[in-house]
């Protein structure tokens, strides 16, 4: 039924250092303010968050014990505005880490013209080893122990990795209690009830989607029977799929953490969302699979490694058979491989242009709550659709207007944004 190369074959976890991440979104800083001509002061500026709170927190766990749990939330940049960024729970996360993605959320935050810094936050836990009441109870604390440096006009937080809109109501709960007039735009994600906006869920595929549809115009290849390989089959890649496929799309690949499916003349999505498990697991189902890493290697013309870090290296670069590769996960593709790529004249663009529909909607939802006026869902997919087709041509113009690669034009186009407001405040000369 399927190409058989293996029998099954799991993600490899690479999961990079959290400095070594930060360290390499350094480097692209300082290439991009090279190219643009600023002065190394803006560089020493730009290349940390100007905030870094670190907070250790008590919590009663169900069994009557105390833990204590340490939560980190980073403020990078908020000369153009208040700092946005999500809140992350997970056992291996780091400071660094936790910087770099703020470094980044100003990045797709300036892309996008939206009027924020980056930031970024986390707690250090395993949500899936704790009871709901101890999410809740983790939750409530850590609003309280960073209640100091956010707020609507501060930083606003959202929804990250393990965190989602539950987490984002007891937080949002215990800030009313605290603050309550700054209570309403203090944090987005929340759900529709508590002044969430509309048309959120699948906003971040749905941004990945539209910039697949204008790169392929950019590329000159027709949406309808392009043939198209989503690597992860969870809420971002799955949603994309079905998008694809909707349009007229080939899906001939699909992976998720267990393996990956293959057939040229295209897989029946409706088929394979409809048996997946919640976990969005479906190639156990199948007994001839490939690997993910065969997967990536497979014939199609676009290929959305939409997984996790570092997927496309410079062991497999050579070996990718797409013309477009649209990132839809942090950091899929590393330097070294992008190098490949580039020199291969494959589009590759990065996630920090592709990966915005979250931080958009984001933005719509801390609007309307400042408005106290809510839109429909057509509206908030319209005005989403319009700013993800903006940005995608921003850096595309600047790849062009630079000759350089789409990851260095998108920081380009961020820093330099930065930058400039940062000169008109005064901070840098």
């Amino acid at each position: 039924m399927f190409v058989t190369q293996s029998e099954s074959a799991s993600f490899e976890d690479k999961r990079t250092d959290g400095t070594y991440i930060l360290e390499d979104t350094q480097s692209i800083i300082e290439q991009a303010l090279q190219v643009l001509g600023y002065g190394r002061e803006v560089y020493d500026l730009l290349k940390l968050p100007l905030r870094v709170l670190t907070v250790r927190f008590p919590v009663k766990m169900d069994d009557g014990t105390v833990k204590v749990f340490t939560g980190y939330r980073a403020q990078h940049n908020d000369s153009v505005g208040p700092t946005k960024g999500g809140i992350r729970l997970h056992p291996d996360l780091s400071q660094a880490e936790i910087e770099a993605s703020a470094i980044w959320m100003s990045i797709r935050c300036g892309i996008a013209d939206l009027p924020f810094g980056g930031g970024k936050g986390g707690i250090v836990c395993d949500p899936r080893d704790m009871s709901f009441a101890e999410i809740e109870r983790v939750s409530r604390a850590y609003v309280r122990a960073i209640s100091q440096i956010v707020g609507p006009a501060k930083d606003i937080p959202a929804p990250d990795v393990f965190s989602n809109s539950q987490n984002i109501a007891w937080m949002f709960d215990e800030y009313s209690h605290l603050r309550e007039s700054d209570s309403p735009g203090f944090i987005t994600g929340k759900p529709v009830i508590l002044g969430g906006t509309r048309g959120r869920d699948g906003a971040a595929a749905r941004g990945v989607a539209i910039t697949i549809e204008e790169s392929a115009k950019h590329r000159d290849i027709r949406l309808e029977g392009a043939r198209v390989i989503v690597q992860g089959f969870g809420g971002i890649g799955s949603y994309i799929a079905k998008y694809l496929h909707d349009r007229g799309a080939k899906v001939v690949g699909v992976a998720d953490a267990y393996g990956a499916l293959y057939r040229e003349e295209g897989l029946d999505v409706d088929e394979l969302l409809e048996r997946r498990d919640s976990f969005g697991t479906v190639t156990r189902l199948y007994r001839n699979i490939l690997s993910n890493k065969e997967l990536l290697e497979m014939p199609c013309d676009i290929l959305i490694p939409a997984a996790t870090g570092s997927q496309i290296t410079e062991e497999n670069a050579s070996r990718i058979q797409a013309s477009i590769i649209v990132e839809a996960t942090n950091a899929p593709t590393t330097h070294d491989a992008l190098d490949i790529l580039t020199e291969r004249e494959i589009l590759v663009v990065p996630d920090v242009v592709s990966f915005s529909g979250d931080v958009i909607v984001s933005y719509f939802e801390w609007v309307q709550n400042s408005q106290g006026y809510y839109w429909e869902e057509p509206e908030v997919h319209s005005r989403l659709d319009s700013r993800v087709r903006t940005s995608f041509h921003r850096v595309y113009q600047t790849a062009v207007k630079y000759q350089v690669n789409m990851r260095l034009a998108a920081y380009i186009v961020g820093v330099q944004r930065l930058a400039e407001a940062s000169r008109w405040r005064g901070w840098i000369s």
